[in-house]
């Protein structure tokens, strides 16, 4: 199960059915759990944790010193759940001080080829990150977000659940969930539409969510005023709460 080239430090914790490809180097305080597989020539730095069933390529850096120049070697850590993908020359930076000393990402994310993932940033579930997406520092994303190839997310911006970004977007403002975004910097497009038919969603519950964005986009009010009227239908449904709930705590402002 570990390719006899590997080098696993005597402080890390492997389940035992973990397998390590050859050459790879797992440093101490690094924990992975069961059924995880590590490919050829990966380097995993601790304080690292690594859930069950993930499965990270060839080359990939998981746990490194992050790019910070404030940073000075305090133990700061990377958490990632379960049943991730990691592909090719993926970077994955611990976090800083400066925050909240970590960096977290959650379960059944699919980064791809050369992805970077910055410190403190904050990840959630079954996302799809293109290849060569930057992701700098303290960027919190939540739940199936996909970003098209080649996007930059500036640091400390919010990308709401269900956001979706087009290839070699430049993100440097918070994305409102559901939003579709485009261009250099990015403006708000329309929303996934297609996506919300695609997982089922009721078509009472699309059609909030196209009124909302037109109250948002479409019509000319400040971002307090759109607040106003959207709020009183959001507490009647969930998922426009989301989008309410994504505009409200947004502290870059939105993109739009």
């Amino acid at each position: 199960m570990i390719h006899p080239t590997a080098i696993i430090d005597p402080k890390a914790d492997l389940a035992a059915d973990v397998e390590v490809g050859p050459y790879s180097v797992i440093g101490p305080d690094v924990t992975i759990g069961a059924g995880t597989v590590i490919g050829p020539h990966v380097v995993i730095k601790g304080p690292t944790r690594i859930g069950a069933n993930n499965r990270i390529f060839q080359f990939a850096s998981v746990g490194e010193d992050c790019q910070d120049k404030k940073y000075q070697g305090e133990p700061t850590r990377l958490e990632i759940g379960d049943g991730n993908v990691i592909r090719e020359h993926v970077s994955i930076h611990r976090g800083t001080v400066q925050d909240q000393g970590l960096t977290r990402i959650g379960n059944n994310n699919l980064l791809m080829a050369t992805v970077h993932v910055a410190h403190d940033c904050m990840i959630g579930n079954d996302n799809i990150f293109a290849n060569a997406t930057g992701i700098a520092g303290h960027v919190h994303i939540g739940d199936n977000v996909i970003l098209g190839g080649m996007t930059g997310i500036h640091q400390f911006c919010h990308i709401g659940s269900y956001a979706m970004s087009a290839g070699c977007s430049l993100i440097v403002k918070d994305v409102p969930a559901y939003v579709m975004v485009g261009g250099n910097p990015s403006s708000a497009r329309s929303m996934n539409f297609e996506g919300m038919r695609r997982r089922g969603w009721d078509s009472e519950v699309i059609n909030r969510l196209r009124k909302a964005f037109k109250v948002v986009y479409r019509q000319g009010m400040t971002l307090e005023q759109a607040l106003a009227e959207l709020d009183p239908e959001a507490g009647q449904c969930d998922k426009l709460k989301l989008f309410v709930d994504s505009l409200r705590d947004s502290t870059r402002g939105i993109t739009r």
